[in-house]
């Protein structure tokens, strides 16, 4: 993830003229949203057409095992975290875009 003026980004929209942790939490959410376009090449999805409370597997989104897999190793890219293998809990973290970007901001130090 790039940095701005040698800081984080979501470190940057901490701060209170950038809306606080509120802004942070729909930044990651939006971005995640977008990550999850791409990695995974849902050409007819929008990322305003997926909820953040919706599950991403199953009834939601309709993603899949495989699906997963591609998606952990995006993740994983772009913010450099390492995803363990323990399945229940990854069940726990990918169960939607707001569970997953709590997830993230929780590997990279920041709270939402």
């Amino acid at each position: 993830m790039g940095r701005i003026g040698g800081q984080d980004p979501f470190r940057l929209l901490l701060k209170p003229e950038f809306g606080g942790e509120a802004s942070l939490s729909t930044a990651l959410q939006e971005e995640i949203k977008v990550l999850i376009i791409e990695a995974l090449m849902l050409e007819d999805v929008e990322p305003h057409e997926i909820e953040v409370d919706a599950p991403l597997f199953n009834e939601g989104l309709g993603l899949d095992s495989i699906d997963a897999l591609e998606l952990g190793m995006a993740i994983s890219k772009k913010y450099k975290i390492k995803i363990n293998e323990d399945g229940e809990e990854n069940r726990t973290h990918f169960a939607s875009v707001k569970s997953l970007a709590a997830f993230v901001s929780r590997k990279l130090g920041v709270t939402t």
